[in-house]
C-alpha cells in the first residue's frame, strides 16, 4: 500500500485549501505526507485549469514524471481538480503514466482510488455533487500564521471566458455555523490571519440561518477579534454597501479588496457577460473609497479578449488611470474550449497583438503601483511577519492590512510577529524599512 504522498498544488488559494483538506483525508487512512516528490510512493497534482499556459504547466511536470516512474517502477502520479474535471477522461491520452483522475468534488473517494491504482486498475471520478463543501472535515494546515477557509465553492456567473462553472460546478456553501467553529478554532490556536474563500464569495448564502456574506463576514469579525480576516473574491455586481459598512465598521477586517473587472470597455464587458458597466464599476469603487478610506483595490485584466479593438483596448488603460489599482493580475486572453466564448465569439485578435497590448497594461501598472507604493515613504505601517526573506535572513517579509508586501530588517523579530514598520524606500511590487 502506497505510504508516502508528496502533492504539488498548481493555482488559486482554493486549490491550495483543497491541498489541506485532501492531506487530512489521506493523512486519515495512514498515508504520510512528504516534501520531496523523490521520496513519495505517490505523487499527486492538484490543477488549475482557468488559463492555458497552467494546463501546459501540468503536462510539462507529467513529461518530466516519465524517467521518475521509469526509474521507481512502483510510483503512481494521479491528476486532480479543475484540468481533469475540464478535461475529463480525455487526459489519459493527453500524458502517459496517469494512474488515477478526480475532479473537486470527488476528494473522498481518494483513498479508494488510490487503493485500486496500486492493484493497476486506473479510475477517474468526475461526479457533481450540489452539497459538497468538505464540511466537517478539519484540513491540515500547512502553516500556523495564516489560515484559509473555504466558505462556499462553485460560480452561477458563466462569464464568456471562464471555465470555473465547468470545473467547479454550481454555488453553494457552507453552514454558518462551520464556519464560525473552524473561525473559533483557529483563532484559539494562535492562528492571525484567516482568509474565507469562494470562487465568488459574495455569493455565499445560508438560508436555513438566514445568512449572508455580509452577516457572515461581521461575526467572523467579532468571533475572532485581534486576528485580521480578509475574504477573495468579489464579483463587482455582487459587493454591496452593506458589506463595505461592514469592513469599516470592524478594526480587523483588513482594507483590501481585490474587485476583478477584467475590461474597461463597456461593449467588452457586455461581451463577456460579466453583468455590469464601466460606469457600474466606478460607481462601486467610489462606494468603496468613500466608505473606507486608505482601502487598496486590486483587480484581474484581460488583453485581447474576442472582438477587442484598439478603442476597447484604450479604454482599460483609461479606466487604470482613473481607478489606480494599487497592484493587478494581468493576463492576454487564452480560448478554453467549452466556454461561451469559445462556442460562439471568434478569437480574432493575433496572438502577438494580445501580447502587445498586454505589455502596455503591465507597463501602466508598474507605474501606477510604483506611484501608490511611493506615497506610503516616511509612513509607519504594521506588518504581520511572513517569513524571512528570500534575499535575507537579516530581513522578514510581512504585509500590512492593505495587503501590501514588506520587507525590513528583521531586528529580532520572528514570523507571525505584527510588527510596526516605517515605510524607508519602495518598488512598484515592495515597501522597504525598518521597525519603527
Amino acid at each position: 500500500m502506497t505510504k508516502k504522498v508528496y502533492i504539488r498544488t498548481f493555482g488559486c488559494q482554493m486549490n491550495q485549501a483543497d491541498t489541506e483538506i485532501i492531506t487530512a483525508l489521506l493523512q486519515d487512512e495512514g498515508y504520510v505526507m512528504t516534501g520531496s516528490e523523490e521520496r513519495a510512493d505517490l505523487v499527486i497534482l492538484n490543477t488549475c485549469a482557468v488559463r492555458e499556459n497552467a494546463v501546459e504547466k501540468i503536462l510539462h511536470t507529467l513529461d518530466h514524471m516519465k524517467g521518475k516512474r521509469r526509474s521507481r517502477p512502483g510510483l503512481l502520479v494521479g491528476v486532480i481538480g479543475c484540468v481533469p474535471q475540464y478535461y475529463r477522461e480525455k487526459m489519459f491520452g493527453m500524458a502517459d503514466g496517469i494512474d488515477f483522475l478526480a475532479g473537486p468534488d470527488t476528494y473522498r473517494q481518494l483513498p479508494a482510488m488510490i487503493a485500486n491504482a496500486g492493484q493497476g486498475i486506473r479510475g477517474a471520478d468526475f461526479g457533481f455533487s450540489s452539497d459538497e463543501t468538505y464540511c466537517g472535515i478539519e484540513p491540515a494546515r500547512s502553516g500556523t500564521i495564516s489560515a484559509f477557509i473555504p466558505v462556499m465553492r462553485g460560480c452561477n456567473n458563466r462569464c464568456a471566458f471562464c471555465v470555473v462553472p465547468f470545473t467547479r460546478g454550481k454555488e453553494r456553501s457552507r453552514p454558518f455555523r462551520s464556519v464560525l467553529e473552524d473561525v473559533g478554532r483557529l483563532a484559539a490556536s494562535g492562528y492571525k490571519e484567516i482568509t474565507l474563500l469562494g470562487q465568488n464569495v459574495n455569493s455565499y448564502s445560508d438560508d436555513e440561518a438566514a445568512c449572508d456574506f455580509t452577516e457572515l463576514l461581521d461575526r467572523v469579525a467579532v468571533a475572532a477579534e485581534g486576528v485580521r480576516i480578509r475574504f477573495t473574491t468579489s464579483h463587482p455586481k455582487d459587493i454591496s454597501e452593506s458589506l463595505v459598512r461592514v469592513i469599516a465598521a470592524r478594526n480587523n477586517i483588513c482594507n483590501a479588496i481585490h474587485l476583478p473587472v477584467q475590461s474597461g470597455s463597456t461593449r467588452m464587458l457586455k461581451l463577456m457577460n460579466r453583468g455590469h458597466t464601466r460606469e457600474e464599476y466606478f460607481e462601486k469603487i467610489a462606494m468603496i473609497r468613500s466608505a473606507i478610506p486608505g482601502v487598496t483595490v486590486s483587480t484581474d485584466l484581460i488583453a485581447g479578449f474576442c472582438g477587442e479593438t484598439l478603442e476597447d483596448h484604450q479604454a482599460t488603460l483609461s479606466m487604470m488611470e482613473d481607478v489606480r489599482f494599487d497592484f493587478a493580475y494581468m493576463f492576454y486572453y487564452s480560448v478554453r474550449p467549452g466556454t461561451y466564448a469559445a462556442k460562439h465569439l471568434p478569437d480574432d485578435v493575433p496572438e502577438e497583438e494580445k501580447k502587445r497590448r498586454l505589455e502596455e497594461i503591465i507597463a501602466l501598472q508598474g507605474s501606477i503601483s510604483g506611484e501608490r507604493n511611493a506615497a506610503e515613504v516616511g509612513a509607519v505601517v504594521e506588518v504581520l511577519a511572513e517569513s524571512e526573506s528570500k534575499r535575507s535572513s537579516e530581513m522578514l517579509m510581512g504585509r500590512t492590512d492593505t495587503n501590501r508586501v514588506v520587507v525590513f530588517d528583521r531586528h529580532g523579530f520572528e514570523a507571525g510577529d505584527l510588527v510596526k514598520v516605517r515605510i524607508r524606500s519602495s518598488t512598484p511590487a515592495t515597501l522597504i524599512g525598518t521597525p519603527a
